[in-house]
C-alpha cells in the first residue's frame, strides 16, 4: 500500500483507542490524526503532563471520560461513535505494581479485555480490533527467541495477566469469529514516558541531573527494546491487513528488533551517547524478574510486510532530545505522569 493509499485509509475512519493517555496510545493517537482518522479516546485518568494533554492531541480527538471496567459505557461508545476500527491499549502496565496490586491488574488487563470483546462482538460496525499483547506474555521460556507459536505461560502477575488477555482475544476470534489481531512488542521507549522506574527515561533523567543512573535488576537480563515509533507503524500496518484479509483473525505477531541487549548494556549506550562518565547503580532489587526475553519478528516481517524504519541509536538519539526539551520546560517533574 502506497503512502497515499495508507492515507485513503484512515481518512474519516471512526477509531476508538483505548489507553489513549499512555506512552503507545499518545503516539497513536498522534499518528492516527496525522492520516486524517476520526478518532475516540476511552480516557480513565486525566493526567496533565502526559503527551496526549500537553500536546495539544486530546484537543483534537473526542473523548470520553470512563472505565474500561464499564460494559454499558463501551457498548454506548461503540454504537453512539458507529466505531469501525478499535486499538485496545489499555492497561496497567507497571510490573512493580501488578505484584504489589494483583487484583487491579487482573481487573483491568483481564476483566477489561473481555468486557471490551464481548461489546465489540455486539456492535454491528466494528469490523477491525487489535488488541496489545505483549512478550510478557509468553512468561519465562527455555528456548529464545520467542516466535508466535511459543506457548503463553505467564506465572508472575503482569505476566499472567497478558497472558490471560491474549488468550482471550484468540478465544473471541475462534468462537465468534471477532476480527482480531494480536501484537507482541518488546520494550517500549520513547519520549513521552513518564514512569521514571523503567531504565530509558530514568536514565536519561538521571543524567541530565547529573546523578548516576540506577539499575534495579542485576543489569544482565536482556531484553528487546523497541521504539514507539515503530510500533505505531506496527499497529496500524496490522489493522490494515486485517482489513484487506479477514483470515488474519485471530493472529498474533511480534514485533521487535531482534538486536536484545541486556539492562547494563543499554544503559552504557545512553550514557556514551550522552557524552556522561557517570557508572550506574545497580540495586539489584526486582523480583520475579525474567531472566532473559526476546522475540522472533519473522511472521511480521513474512505475513504482513513489517520492516522496521528506526535503528536503535536514532531512536535512542530522538528520545534523549525529546527529554531535554521536556525537562528543561518542566524541571521540577518526578512523578509517574501516567
Amino acid at each position: 500500500m502506497s503512502p497515499s493509499d495508507h492515507a485513503r485509509f484512515w481518512q474519516e475512519r471512526p477509531v476508538l483507542v483505548t489507553g489513549a493517555s499512555g506512552l503507545v496510545g499518545s503516539w497513536l493517537v498522534k499518528g492516527l490524526d496525522a492520516l486524517g482518522a476520526r478518532i475516540v479516546c476511552l480516557v480513565r485518568d486525566w493526567t496533565p503532563q502526559s503527551e496526549f494533554i500537553r500536546s495539544g492531541l486530546s484537543q483534537r480527538v473526542t473523548i470520553v471520560r470512563g472505565d474500561l471496567l464499564d460494559a454499558a459505557l463501551l457498548e454506548r461508545v461503540l454504537g453512539e461513535y458507529e466505531i469501525d476500527t478499535v486499538f485496545h491499549l489499555a492497561a496497567q502496565a507497571i510490573v512493580s505494581i501488578a505484584n504489589a496490586n494483583p487484583l487491579s491488574t487482573f481487573e483491568t488487563n483481564i476483566r477489561g479485555t473481555w468486557l471490551l470483546l464481548e461489546a465489540c462482538r455486539r456492535s454491528p460496525t466494528v469490523k477491525h480490533i487489535v488488541t496489545a499483547s505483549s512478550d510478557k506474555a509468553y512468561g519465562d521460556q527455555e528456548h529464545l527467541p520467542y516466535n508466535e507459536d511459543t506457548p503463553l505461560q505467564g506465572r508472575h502477575p503482569y505476566d499472567v495477566s497478558k497472558s490471560c488477555a491474549d488468550l482471550l482475544a484468540q478465544t473471541y476470534a475462534a468462537t465468534y469469529g471477532l476480527p482480531v489481531v494480536i501484537t507482541r512488542c518488546g520494550n517500549f521507549f520513547g519520549g513521552g514516558d513518564l514512569n521514571w522506574n523503567r531504565i530509558v527515561p530514568g536514565t536519561i533523567r538521571s543524567l541530565l541531573r547529573g546523578e548516576r543512573p540506577v539499575i534495579r535488576s542485576d543489569g544482565t537480563c536482556l531484553r528487546d527494546y523497541f521504539y514507539i515509533e515503530d510500533g505505531v507503524e506496527a499497529y496500524l500496518l496490522a489493522a490494515r491487513r486485517l482489513a484487506e484479509n479477514p483470515e488474519l483473525r485471530g493472529e498474533a505477531f511480534n514485533f521487535a528488533y531482534g538486536k536484545p541487549l541486556s539492562v547494563i548494556a543499554l544503559v552504557k549506550k545512553i550514557t556514551d551517547s550522552m557524552g556522561s562518565s557517570l557508572q550506574p547503580v545497580i540495586t539489584n532489587a526486582a523480583t520475579h524478574e525474567i531472566k532473559d526475553q526476546y522475540l522472533d519478528a519473522t511472521k511480521a516481517h513474512r505475513v504482513l510486510g513489517w520492516t522496521p524504519v528506526w535503528s536503535l541509536e536514532n531512536a535512542l538519539k530522538k528520545t534523549m532530545d525529546w527529554y531535554r526539551d521536556f525537562l528543561q520546560r518542566s524541571p521540577s517533574v518526578s512523578h509517574d505522569g501516567r
